[in-house]
């Protein structure tokens, strides 16, 4: 009797055996295998919530089909009490494992809202925007300008949520006194800013900041980035070239900034910059006598006088020889690489072409020819403006 009932347990022992396995199986298979998203969301975890609500709402939400094996699988993997507080997106058919290294794993906030204060050559704006999941493209909310117009209700809202991102954001050829003068105005910084940097020295980049974060602090750290750039790109220049140091390249990378928006002739810019160098030639630039008029304080707003074409200034390359003292605002990546780098080319002269690019000559004679289809299309636009390197 008793080796039957000896038996009859090892058996069901056995088949408990078996049957622990296969749920154990199954429960890796669930917590590895596709999860039931069908489209992106974004998946908000709120500030001090536990594992057990996480995986509650995230059920809820149809990111994982069970709660108690997310726990178990978070629990086994050590991960329980790593969970970050913020918003995350999470991708159609994630799986639990994948789900999980989001929340812990990934940056925070890595959806939802997002407050990107942009300074720009003309105004500096605010914008709120929203990640869409589907899409995984940022949407624009409300946009305005701090200096002028009237601050927006969604943005007040959105700037008390816990889990906003904060980014700033420079764009390429803003002076230094414009940057200060922005930053000043960005209410959910602190501190103060002692002096305006050497013009030239900050890094046109995007900078993600926390809210209430030093303004000294995120100019250091664009000082440090501009520095980087320099000193790396300064390692790989071509031979040859008229710079006798890093600097001297950073005051051309300006000029080549403020000559030209469109990336592909950069690089072109840059060559005629040079080989008027080469040649003794002045630059004769407009925006260095620009640079001479506002100091970078603002925007000119209007055309140049001839009087100021001849007016001497230590930035007005219509009459000094070489570059001039100091860059004359803060140049990009881009631009940095085009006066190390720049093409080969006979060019000496270029002129708006009236398609948002230039026409670029190696004769004063083509030149002529160059700013005269232009003075063309200024006059059926009604416009004036610069001609680009001047003939001598």
């Amino acid at each position: 009797m008793w080796r039957a009932i000896a038996s009859n347990a090892l058996t069901l022992f056995i088949v408990l055996l078996v049957v622990a396995a296969g749920v154990l199986a199954w429960g890796r298979q669930v917590y590895n295998g596709p999860g039931p998203l069908a489209e992106a969301i974004c998946f908000k975890v709120e500030k001090g919530a536990s594992l057990s609500q996480v995986s509650r709402a995230l059920q809820d939400q149809g990111a994982v089909s069970d709660a108690r094996i997310f726990r178990i699988g978070a629990d086994y993997s050590s991960k329980g009490g790593a969970l970050k507080f913020g918003s995350y997106l999470l991708s159609p058919r994630a799986s639990m494992g994948q789900v999980l290294e989001e929340l812990t794993q990934g940056g925070q906030s890595t959806c939802g809202r997002e407050i990107n204060f942009r300074i720009g050559i003309a105004t500096a704006d605010v914008i709120l925007r929203e990640l869409d999941p589907a899409s995984g493209r940022y949407v624009e909310v409300v946009k305005f300008a701090p200096a002028t117009d009237p601050v927006p209700t969604e943005y007040l809202d959105a700037a008390q949520q816990p889990d906003i991102r904060w980014r700033v954001t420079l764009a390429e050829g803003v002076t230094s006194w414009q940057v200060v003068d922005a930053l000043k105005r960005a209410d959910f910084l602190d501190g103060t800013i002692k002096t305006v940097p050497a013009e030239g020295t900050l890094s046109p980049d995007s900078y993600e900041v926390e809210k209430g974060g030093d303004r000294a602090a995120l100019i250091a750290e664009m000082e440090q980035r501009q520095s980087a750039t320099l000193a790396d790109l300064w390692a790989a220049r071509a031979e040859g070239l008229p710079y006798k140091t890093p600097e001297e390249a950073l005051i051309m990378a300006s000029i080549v900034e403020k000559e030209t928006g469109i990336a592909e002739e950069r690089r072109q810019v840059a060559s005629v910059f040079v080989n008027r160098l080469e040649k003794g030639m002045k630059l004769q630039t407009d925006p260095t006598v620009i640079y001479g008029i506002t100091k970078g304080e603002g925007v000119l707003g209007r055309g140049l006088r001839q009087s100021e074409l001849r007016r001497e200034t230590p930035w007005n390359t219509y009459v000094i020889a070489g570059l001039p003292p100091t860059p004359i605002a803060n140049p990009g990546r881009l631009s940095i690489e085009a006066a190390l780098n720049p093409d080969t080319t006979d060019y000496l002269y270029f002129v708006a072409n009236g398609t948002g690019g230039h026409a670029f000559a190696t004769t004063l004679a083509d030149h002529n020819e160059n700013v005269a289809k232009w003075r063309a299309i200024e006059a059926a636009q009604g416009t004036q403006g610069s001609v680009g390197v001047q003939g001598e």
